[in-house]
């Protein structure tokens, strides 16, 4: 079995004149952030491994679930190819985790990870919104194997409120 949480980074701000990998987190995006983390803890696998995007903003976002879930934010890995908005460019770095791990947390970026929640995924999504937290359930003891899952819980920073 294999199990991948995917968690669409916090709201960004668009104020200062950055290049979009340096778009740090507006306010709505840290409290939003710390609510869902907060509301998740007890839906996590006991082992797991981090991946995260490069990007300012799913860094952030990693870093407050990890410190909210009491685990070392040195833990995630953090790889540029995640920076991307292609469902099958996400679909391929997933399938490419090594098989030693059965819990991927996963800190990315839209439309990616709404294609891939719906394509991989039982339960529709019209769209996974910012600090959104979706886990998928696969019947596979191989990454890249991975095919339709079942969507296990879905946590929106609009059900906290």
């Amino acid at each position: 079995m294999k199990n991948l949480i995917l968690i669409r980074h916090a709201k960004s701000s668009w104020e200062a004149p950055l290049i979009d990998n340096d778009r740090p987190l507006n306010n709505r995006g840290i409290n939003d952030a710390h609510q869902v983390s907060q509301e998740i803890v007890a839906d996590l696998p006991k082992t797991f491994i981090v991946w995260s995007s490069t990007a300012k903003r799913a860094s952030e976002t990693a870093m407050i679930f990890m410190q909210n879930m009491q685990c070392p934010v040195e833990s995630i890995i953090y790889k540029d190819d995640l920076y991307t908005f292609d469902s099958r460019q996400l679909q391929k770095i997933i399938k490419s985790c090594n098989n030693d791990y059965d819990n991927v947390i996963l800190f990315g970026h839209n439309e990616a990870i709404t294609d891939f929640v719906n394509k991989f995924g039982d339960r529709y999504i019209d769209n996974v919104p910012t600090s959104g937290f979706v886990s998928i359930a696969f019947d596979t003891n191989n990454w890249e194997n991975i095919a339709k899952g079942k969507t296990l819980k879905t946590v929106f920073p609009k059900d906290l409120k």
